[in-house]
């Protein structure tokens, strides 16, 4: 199933040479600070609200571009009183297609996104040991945002909306800084 992620931006990736026309072609790198929210894990109501970290990469080309992200969404644990304690973890992979609105002003770029998330979801119960799962999959995934342009320098504020099944999905916030390689 990676294979089906990775096809955005191969295809983006091919017609990069000839695409270098008004916008010029770039490839950028970093990482990012996000606030991740992870709802109603298992319809359980447990939440995982964590502050942590992405990572992205991604080739833009005139007002279309792929980016691919990895997303630590966090782990949360919680006190079940005389049945000891449970935890969960939610890690994402995403492949997206961007597309930039064309604004008159050029440090600023507005986009959105659309492409697949690949999530895993775990956790259990420790003491006594009352459960586990463990359950991966692939679902739709979009976000928007602003980025600012300071050189080879990008400061980046976004939200995504990640589907993963048995939560109400993952809501990201995050603020990123890029660095333009190409």
């Amino acid at each position: 199933m990676r294979r089906w992620l990775l096809i955005p931006l191969l295809a983006l990736a091919a017609g990069s040479a000839h695409a270098s026309g008004l916008f010029g072609a770039g490839l950028y790198a970093g990482a990012g600070l996000m606030r991740a929210n992870v709802n109603n894990v298992l319809g359980t109501g447990f939440d995982v609200h964590n502050t942590s970290f992405k990572a992205l990469a991604g080739l833009r080309f005139s007002l279309l571009g792929a980016e691919v992200d990895y997303y630590h969404l966090g782990s949360e644990s919680r006190s079940l009183g005389a049945l000891g304690s449970a935890q969960a973890n939610a890690h994402a992979f995403a492949a997206y297609l961007v597309g930039y609105l064309p604004i008159p002003l050029p440090v600023i770029d507005v986009f959105g996104k659309l492409g697949l998330d690949r999530w895993q979801l775990s956790g259990d119960s420790a003491d006594p040991s009352l459960f586990r799962f463990s359950d991966t999959g692939t679902e739709l995934a979009w976000g928007v945002g602003a980025q600012a342009h300071f050189g080879r320098l990008m400061g980046r504020l976004e939200y995504e909306h990640l589907n993963m099944a048995h939560t109400n999905g993952a809501r990201v916030v995050s603020l990123d800084v890029i660095f333009n390689i190409l």
